[in-house]
């Protein structure tokens, strides 16, 4: 009872999230549990219920905060960005790969339905803007042209999701591409603005 008395008015919610991002990034996944983060906090097991009622809750409202997390990081970058729509798509991309290369765990857990509510109202609102965003940015691109935009903004979360999946497991070493010199994500993301010229939208011109 004593230690519990240190939490009011949420922050005992607020405490048992960062306990679970701390537990993520030292174990995984698997090491985020409801009974895991009450003892990391000092809590008792049943001290959670009212924020956690299981496991799934308590992942799904972590992983809404790491997709905060990565919003946060899109909004600074497109603010200094210029208007050009490719640069500010080139911007969102590299937010997401320099996300995952520094936080593997927190990075895969973003994409785990099988432990995460992504039909939930939390997840599905987040996940939207952010897919919005870089659909915004290619109808501006794809203005006047009959081009799919979902096909672009696929192709694109496509590639950088395949890029962080094998750079994390330790597929890919940090090179620079031979030609360019510019660091691999970098390359990748120039390689992209050709094949968009192949599917008719003549960037380069």
């Amino acid at each position: 009872m004593t230690k519990n008395k240190q939490f009011h008015h949420g922050d005992l919610k607020t405490a048992l999230l960062r306990a679970a991002r701390d537990l993520l990034d030292e174990g995984g996944e698997t090491g985020v549990g409801v009974r895991a983060v009450a003892r990391k906090v000092g809590v008792s097991h049943a001290a959670p219920v009212n924020h956690f009622k299981d496991r799934r809750t308590l992942l799904t409202a972590l992983t809404a905060e790491l997709i905060d997390d990565v919003r946060a990081d899109i909004d600074l970058r497109l603010k200094v960005a210029p208007k050009d729509p490719f640069v500010r798509i080139e911007a969102i991309a590299t937010a997401f790969i320099d996300y995952g290369v520094r936080h593997p765990n927190r990075y895969a857990l973003l994409w785990r339905y099988d432990v995460v509510d992504h039909e939930s109202e939390m997840m599905r609102s987040r996940s939207d803007v952010i897919y919005e965003l870089i659909c915004n940015e290619i109808d501006i691109l794809a203005s006047g042209r009959n081009i799919d935009r979902d096909t672009i903004a696929i192709g694109l979360w496509s590639m950088v999701h395949g890029y962080i999946d094998l750079k994390t497991v330790g597929m890919f070493e940090d090179r620079n591409d031979s030609v360019t010199g510019d660091e691999r994500p970098k390359a990748l993301i120039k390689m992209f603005r050709t094949v968009l010229d192949n599917y008719g939208l003549n960037l380069s011109k």
